[in-house]
């Protein structure tokens, strides 16, 4: 097991380096570099990674030390506004998103189980996407940055939700709505518990222990691991728990510290995300489903940055700044992931559908990045003028 991680992180940070500067050199966003390289490497391709499972559960980890960092970014009273001012948003687009995905789905033959499954899949915008394009220093603390996050944030909540429901079906309706009132309940908890350990607890150690900056970086850990936990055994998500995590120590004035610190380790792990994701692609399917996916994913493209438009006008948000959110919100979540693992695995939906969800996922990713970084103020950006970190 020992020589197969280290021959697998060999593999994947040896070959990340190669395909970053190829990209580089070629003017390509680094993310499609990554992705592609676990198409190549993967069990699909290739077949040189043997602990797919593993690299998956590490990647996660990349997931919640960047919503960590994220909430490390927000400040409270910002966040609560934004939520409520942007819920109903929220709550329209995903119908209407929704819909799309299952009119196509229901065009090319899918059941109508698998149309709807797809349409779900269709609702939710990428985190991960998103966040990595926000400019770290700039946009976080702007009126875009505030919109984009809240409006993810919402999505989420919305996702988990629909992967509540299909654990309580997996599990039989005996349990549904323990499952649904269990995180009703803990999660006003959950940010009232973080609210208080943070102010009579954590700030404390962190003031007396200030000159040792290595116990800073393992409290630092040591929280938003803790709350990532915390929230998945309430019924939340982990993402969730540390962005609460985040969120609980983003009025101290370390929290910029800390969020510097740790950014190197959270784009070591979504290296591993976005390897996995091409890693785990089952390509001998990829005539099946390459023509729906593709239409979902330029329709997700099309019509998301419309709706959000329109929908943004309601709230008196400026026409440039409701295109620039929807563009960013363009492509299908890494949600939309889980829930074709999970609704494959209780036979809900085929394997082909599952994988035209997946598909669907990562040319959204690609196509996502692509107009982003070409038109957007973002940290990876080919050109300089649009660079901002």
């Amino acid at each position: 097991m020992e020589a197969s991680i280290v021959h697998s992180f060999f593999l994947i940070f040896a070959g990340a380096a190669v395909v970053a500067s190829i990209a580089l050199y070629t003017r390509q966003p680094m993310i499609i570099a990554y992705i592609a390289l676990g198409a190549l490497f993967g069990r699909y391709g290739f077949s040189l990674i043997t602990e797919p499972k593993l690299m998956d559960q590490m990647s996660h980890i990349g997931i919640i030390f960047l919503l960590f960092l994220l909430g490390l970014d927000m400040q409270p009273s910002h966040l609560i506004n934004m939520l409520k001012k942007a819920a109903w948003i929220a709550l329209l687009s995903s119908i209407v998103f929704a819909a799309v995905g299952y009119m196509v789905a229901i065009a090319f033959g899918y059941t109508k189980t698998e149309s709807l499954i797809i349409g779900i899949a269709m609702m939710f915008s990428s985190t991960i996407v998103c966040i990595k394009l926000l400019p770290t220093t700039v946009l976080h603390h702007k009126h875009t940055g505030e919109l984009v996050v809240g409006l993810l944030l919402l999505q989420d909540m919305i996702a988990i939700g629909v992967l509540l429901e299909l654990n309580s079906f997996a599990a039989g309706a005996d349990n549904s709505a323990v499952q649904f009132l269990r995180p009703l309940i803990a999660l006003p908890l959950l940010v009232g518990g973080a609210f208080l350990f943070v102010k009579y607890i954590l700030i404390k150690l962190i003031t007396k222990f200030d000159r040792f900056h290595e116990y800073i970086f393992l409290v630092s850990i040591g929280w938003c691991l803790s709350m990532a936990v915390l929230a998945e055994s309430l019924g939340l998500s982990a993402e969730m728990g540390a962005f609460i995590a985040g969120v609980a120590l983003a009025t101290s004035p370390i929290s910029q510290y800390i969020a510097t610190h740790l950014k190197p380790l959270r784009d070591f792990f979504l290296i591993l995300f976005f390897f996995t994701i091409g890693a785990s692609f089952d390509f001998s399917l990829l005539g099946v489903v390459i023509v729906p996916a593709l239409i979902l994913a330029i329709s997700s493209m099309l019509i998301k940055p419309v709706v959000f438009r329109f929908l943004l006008k309601g709230i008196k948000e400026d026409a440039s700044t409701s295109w620039e959110v929807g563009f960013r919100l363009g492509q299908v979540s890494e949600f939309s992931l889980l829930i074709a693992y999970l609704a494959a695995n209780i036979g809900l939906i085929g394997t082909a559908a599952s994988n035209v969800i997946q598909a669907t996922a990562i040319l959204s990713f690609a196509l996502s990045t692509y107009v982003v970084i070409l038109n957007y103020p973002n940290p990876i950006a080919i050109s300089d003028k649009l660079r901002r970190d």
